[in-house]
């Protein structure tokens, strides 16, 4: 049986969760989250626990079996907690700031690019190299990091360009100079 499907979800206090049927919605401090799941799983709750079980163990069940928990647990830690995604900018003249809501990227193009941060999802920037992304949907905050990183993604000559935090760039040697 799967180690993370059959581990219990516990419910910290100030969660409320609500099932009906496959869909399960998360409200907490951070905010509301509601996903449908699989309806092959079976998701209850007693005492403050989530349970997540299988009706057999077919491949499909078997797989579907720790995602479905990590899905639900991941809604529960996000309306608690929340998740954070940290990128840094490298390069000379590139940076970041903000403009309302919006965030400015100055990426070495002839126009700035800016990006619109979707509803739930907050952008801010520690300084100008720095940029956090975070929300309460951990699929939200990694979408909207990896558009950001893909404006300007880091190459491996020089390193420049926007990675995450602690990102390890794979460096490549340039051109030799010419011999006779």
């Amino acid at each position: 049986m799967s180690r993370i499907g059959r581990a219990p979800i516990a419910v910290p206090a100030g969660v409320e969760v609500k099932i009906d049927g496959h869909t399960v919605t998360v409200k907490g401090p951070k905010g509301t989250l509601s996903r449908t799941l699989n309806e092959e799983m079976t998701i209850t709750m007693e005492d403050n626990v989530i349970h997540v079980t299988r009706p057999n163990d077919n491949i499909k069940e078997r797989s579907l079996h720790g995602l479905t928990r990590t899905l639900i647990n991941n809604m529960v830690v996000g309306v608690t907690q929340g998740f954070e995604k940290r990128l840094e900018i490298q390069g000379v003249g590139y940076n970041a700031q903000m403009q309302g809501k919006d965030l400015k990227l100055s990426l070495g193009f002839s126009h700035p690019v800016i990006i619109t941060p979707p509803e739930g999802i907050t952008i801010s920037t520690p300084s100008s190299v720095v940029i956090l992304v975070s929300g309460a949907d951990k699929e939200k905050v990694g979408m909207v990091a990896a558009e950001i990183r893909a404006w300007r993604e880091p190459e491996p000559y020089k390193g420049k360009g926007i990675r995450y935090a602690g990102e390890h760039v794979r460096r490549k040697a340039g051109k030799t100079g010419a011999t006779k």
